[in-house]
């Protein structure tokens, strides 16, 4: 049975470059929920014993932590917090055809689009580049026909509040920005994906996103620094 009362501790261990912990941290702010947030300072090099010992099996952040239970994996997360803490706001729908629907597309953006992502920031030279952009442009256009038919006109894929599909979603804005700054390439651009470019302009903006949401600038530093470039 979840945790969910007010004098049971909440961390939340991350890094400020992670797009995954935007994810939790999003939900956290969502849900009202008051937390330690707790910085993994040098996690490219090393990791802290905290981390380790809340998530051994892969390491990485985020990780939850709600009293003595450690949450792993950034959906994961999402789903927790949503279900620990009931409010007016909830993250997923209610009706289970619309739960389905959102999950599959959150799978969607941790396997395909993110595989895509990964293959384009890792070519070799401009021509390996350009020719898996084909894919990720392909992955994006697929996106953004799930956006026009669950946005319903709205500014996010959950209508006019951030949803399931928009957290998971959101985790692509600092990768993309990178890639498109490193291959000169625009993947979201107004005549392939204009509800996807709107609705970017739309999350970065949002009370529970902004305050989390590293620059476009701050993104491209981190890259160059992890990848030494």
């Amino acid at each position: 049975m979840a945790q969910n009362g007010s004098n049971t501790t909440v961390k939340l261990i991350g890094t400020w470059a992670s797009p995954f912990a935007l994810r939790a941290q999003v939900a956290l702010h969502l849900k009202s929920v008051e937390h330690e947030y707790i910085e993994e300072t040098d996690v490219l090099k090393a990791k802290s014993d905290l981390l380790i010992k809340s998530n051994p099996i892969h390491k990485k952040v985020p990780v939850l932590i709600h009293g003595d239970i450690s949450i792993c994996e950034s959906l994961n997360i999402v789903q927790y917090v949503d279900e620990s803490w009931p409010s007016d706001l909830s993250i997923l729908p209610s009706l289970p055809s619309d739960r389905a629907f959102a999950r599959f597309w959150a799978h969607f953006v941790d396997g395909k689009l993110f595989e895509s992502i990964d293959a384009v920031a890792g070519a070799k030279d401009d021509a390996a580049r350009m020719a898996l952009a084909g894919n990720l442009m392909e992955n994006l256009a697929a996106l953004e026909e799930a956006f026009q038919k669950s946005s319903k006109g709205g500014d996010f894929f959950g209508g006019e509040n951030i949803g399931f599909v928009d957290i998971a979603v959101g985790a692509i804005a600092g990768p993309i920005s990178v890639i498109e700054a490193f291959s000169g390439v625009k993947f979201l651009r107004p005549d392939t994906t204009p509800g996807l470019l709107q609705w970017a302009e739309k999350f970065r903006a949002h009370e529970a996103v902004k305050p989390y949401m590293p620059t476009v600038a701050e993104f491209i530093e981190f890259a160059k620094k992890k990848f030494n470039v």
